[in-house]
């Protein structure tokens, strides 16, 4: 597929709501798709790389939170969060925030941003409340939080259980993992998008 017909068919994808497009996408495919980085991306690395676009990514052998999310959406449904969020922040930069200082969209970057991934899922209406039991956390939800206070996180509930409740897959320091570890910050949001 040449890069046109790529963008052409992305366009079509911005166009048609998630639910309307392929009705047979799973939680459990996206959770497959972010398990398989577990023993693959073993770093922790935010320094900023210059991106191919689309579908543009740093080695797989390191990535940042937001990398477990954009990989499991790629490898699983071949939905391009890179450009989908290039996309809309060239339509709409003002709603996102302006914590770098930039004047205009970034790809190779903006993606990689929890702040700017949150804003883009509640535009999307991909939002939901934050469940009070957190035996109501559903597998292939979107969880955020807020490490110390002040870092933004991103990671996907799995479809496995710990003692304390839902396992996630995510990248918080060490690389990709799946651990029991949804709690053990502040959760600054919850969504679902692109899956039944």
């Amino acid at each position: 597929m040449n890069r046109r017909d790529l963008l052409l068919g992305l366009g079509a994808t911005l166009a048609v709501p998630a639910s309307a497009q392929t009705p047979a996408r799973s939680a459990a495919q996206l959770i497959a798709a972010a398990r398989r980085q577990v023993g693959v991306t073993l770093h922790y690395d935010p320094a900023y790389t210059s991106l191919s676009f689309p579908m543009g990514d740093v080695p797989r052998a390191k990535g940042v939170c937001t990398d477990v999310i954009v990989r499991a959406y790629r490898d699983a449904f071949t939905l391009d969060l890179q450009a989908l969020v290039n996309a809309d922040m060239r339509a709409a930069f003002p709603s996102y925030p302006k914590i770098w200082g930039l004047r205009g969209p970034d790809r190779s970057i903006d993606h990689r941003r929890v702040p700017n991934l949150r804003t883009w899922l509640a535009r999307k209406g991909a939002s939901l409340p934050v469940p009070r039991d957190p035996g109501h956390w559903r597998p292939g939800d979107i969880f955020t939080s807020v490490i110390d206070g002040r870092l933004p996180h991103i990671g996907l509930v799995s479809d496995r259980r710990g003692p304390r409740g839902w396992l996630v897959v995510h990248n918080i320091g060490a690389g990709a993992r799946e651990e029991d570890a949804l709690h053990d910050h502040p959760i600054t949001g919850r969504y679902r998008w692109g899956i039944a």
